[in-house]
């Protein structure tokens, strides 16, 4: 059966989507629309020096992804870190709310300074952590004096990662820390009256009542977390300058994005493949917590 429009149904709808136009214009030009210019791209080889110039070249710059030594040590720079940073960063979170929402005295005034690294810009961030990494920093001074070995944080390929890690996990727990802690007003006080009747203590009942019950937002917060941390670039950049030392150490799949599509001009079309390939292994990602946290709901 045909729906039949009539002139004041259209009418309605061309009002409506006259007033959306604003926002879909906005999208389509800076959302969708790079979008699917970077896919274009990545199905070409460009040149952006001496006039910009297209060539068709199918799936040749994702087939080079398979043979490029840097893209793979990037690659698993950003798997450690997400491995590592997630988990890490969720827990502590969590740990930080469930402490917070205990009713300790001052309270208020732990939130704020808890919050605090999240207000921080993530660039000033990291030069206050660069200064403190230094050798004659702040951390290797503090070192020293309880008689612990001092680390060359900036410039050993074995500890350079670790260091942005340790920072990102101390400024990124406490935006997740808000959520947990909006989410655990939800969390009916009857169920921790009735297990302290039975007898629980905090730690069961933290175990038993708290991290069930917050389940969905761990979920969103891993999400979120994983997003997040294979989007690492700017703390790399600046640890770096730029070049993902030492030794490759630092180097991220976007931070060698960058390198590929503004360092080296003639290589726009495989930056563009990086960073669509990049993005399915996000998508995955996602997809993959999304289905395990479901089968974990059902039992």
């Amino acid at each position: 059966m045909k729906r039949k429009y009539s002139p004041a149904r259209l009418r309605d709808a061309g009002q409506g989507y006259l007033f959306m136009s604003p926002a879909l214009f906005v999208l389509l030009l800076f959302v969708i629309g790079p979008i699917l210019y970077a896919i274009f791209l990545s199905f070409n080889d460009v040149q952006l020096l001496g006039g910009t110039s297209y060539k068709f070249v199918a799936f040749e710059n994702f087939a080079k992804i398979l043979d490029d030594t840097r893209a793979k040590i990037a690659l698993w720079n950003t798997f450690k870190y997400v491995v590592i940073v997630v988990p890490c960063q969720t827990i502590l979170a969590l740990i930080l709310a469930a402490t917070l929402n205990a009713g300790l005295k001052g309270e208020k005034l732990f939130r704020i300074i808890y919050f605090l690294p999240t207000l921080t810009s993530s660039a000033v961030l990291t030069l206050i952590f660069m200064w403190m990494y230094n050798q004659n920093g702040l951390i290797n001074n503090l070192l020293s004096m309880i008689g612990l070995p001092t680390y060359n944080w900036m410039g050993d390929p074995a500890v350079a990662l670790n260091a942005i890690m340790i920072m990102n996990i101390w400024s990124t727990a406490p935006f997740f820390m808000v959520i947990y802690l909006a989410a655990l007003q939800d969390v009916p006080d009857s169920l921790y009256e009735a297990a302290e009747l039975d007898g629980a203590g905090p730690i069961k009942k933290f175990w038993y009542i708290t991290v069930p019950n917050l389940r969905p937002v761990t979920s969103f917060v891993v999400i979120m977390g994983i997003i997040g941390t294979f989007q690492l670039f700017d703390q790399s950049y600046i640890f770096s300058g730029g070049s993902g030392g030492p030794n490759n150490s630092t180097l991220t799949v976007v931070l060698l994005i960058y390198q590929y599509a503004f360092k080296n001009f003639g290589t726009m079309g495989y930056a563009a493949a990086l960073a669509f390939a990049l993005a399915l292994v996000i998508l995955v990602a996602t997809l993959l917590q999304r289905k395990f946290s479901k089968e974990e709901s059902l039992y």
